[in-house]
């Protein structure tokens, strides 16, 4: 039986963490989690996100704007994210309209596909 989701895993290339952090911790305002001594070595950093977490991995030849993999991330007041994001020069996509939200997407500096998700009232 499947109870939860613990993390979700996305990669940036290798040796660019710190680019990572920036982007992650002080624009998205994540909270970064030490991670396990034993994989320390590997490469990447992990956050923090409510009892859920995202492992940002390290991993090169891969063309992230290749692929529509992507995480969701589900806010309370998405004209702020569109703002945030404009402010950092970010260009906001325009999603597909599903019913009850309201979403747009964005690529991060990596080019990882990125939503930004609110349930309307």
């Amino acid at each position: 039986m499947i109870i939860g989701l613990h993390h979700v895993q996305i990669t940036i290339p290798q040796g660019s963490e710190e680019q990572g952090k920036a982007f992650y911790c002080q624009v998205l305002g994540l909270q970064e989690l030490e991670k396990p001594e034993s994989l320390k070595g590997r490469g990447g950093f992990w956050l923090q996100l409510g009892q859920q977490e995202v492992h940002v991995g390290t991993e090169d030849g891969f063309d992230r704007l290749t692929t529509k993999a992507h995480i969701a991330y589900q806010v309370e007041d998405i004209e702020y994210w569109k703002r945030k994001l404009a402010e950092h020069q970010i260009d906001i996509l325009d999603s597909v309209p599903i019913p009850h939200y309201e979403r747009f997407e964005f690529r991060d500096p990596f080019g990882n596909r990125v939503e930004m998700i609110q349930k309307l009232r």
